[in-house]
């Protein structure tokens, strides 16, 4: 198991745990832990290493290796639309119901919820407003794989999602995906958002693969490959 933890600044870290990245952010008041990961089921202890402010969980989505720790704390942050897919897996837990809009203050520092469904349901955002960072879980990625792909996945809405992150990318300076390079620019939205147009309008030739049992198209953006039903 690769395991690696990166001290961003100050008060943010990274843990890199096969590929999948997890966050841990603090405020004067508390830290957040966003999403625990998949071959590891200790999250909480790591994040306990470096901070001894209490810890809350919120998940970007709820595809199997972002909750690999979600055991650990008896209640977690959650967009209500992926709580049947969290369900699904058998996991348990109180999950509380986090919408666009929300703010998480973990004191002296505001994170804004930004829900962005397509990659699944309720796949969100996380804009931390004064360091002007976006946090993007797998909906933005460069050098990287996005699974479009399966029952949860909804290109249309992915589209539209990329659309209204384009519509507030003013408010933050660069991204933080949970896979590929980090960090990355605004500019690879734009990217995506007509990479993934050209696709859904055949406008993109894919390659035939399969994964997890499942038969799907890659298609090579150039800067990132996007994972396609068809």
């Amino acid at each position: 198991m690769n395991r690696e933890i990166i001290k961003i600044n100050t008060n943010s870290w990274r843990i890199e745990d096969d590929g999948v990245r997890m966050f841990l952010l603090t405020g004067t008041e508390k830290a957040l832990l966003i999403d625990t990961g998949m071959n590891i089921h200790d999250a909480k202890d790591i994040a306990s290493t470096l901070t001894e402010l209490p810890i809350s969980l919120l998940n970007t989505h709820a595809d199997i290796d972002h909750i690999g720790s979600n055991e650990q704390f008896d209640s977690f942050y959650m967009h209500p639309a992926d709580e049947p897919l969290y369900r699904s897996l058998g996991k348990k837990g109180n999950i509380i119901h986090i919408n666009d809009g929300d703010i998480i203050d973990l004191g002296e520092r505001r994170l804004e919820i930004i829900h962005i469904p397509g990659h699944t349901a309720g796949s969100i955002a996380i804009l931390d407003i004064d360091a002007r960072v976006l946090i993007s879980g797998d909906t933005l990625q460069e050098h990287g794989h996005i699974f479009m792909f399966g029952d949860h996945r909804n290109m249309v809405e992915y589209i539209r999602s990329l659309e209204k992150l384009e519509t507030c990318k003013e408010r933050f300076d660069e991204i933080w995906p949970s896979h590929g390079d980090i960090p990355i620019s605004p500019d690879v939205i734009k990217k995506l958002h007509d990479g993934a147009q050209d696709i859904l309008d055949g406008k993109l030739t894919g390659k035939r693969a399969e994964r997890f049992g499942t038969t799907f198209i890659v298609y090579d953006l150039g800067f990132c490959l996007i994972l396609f039903d068809r």
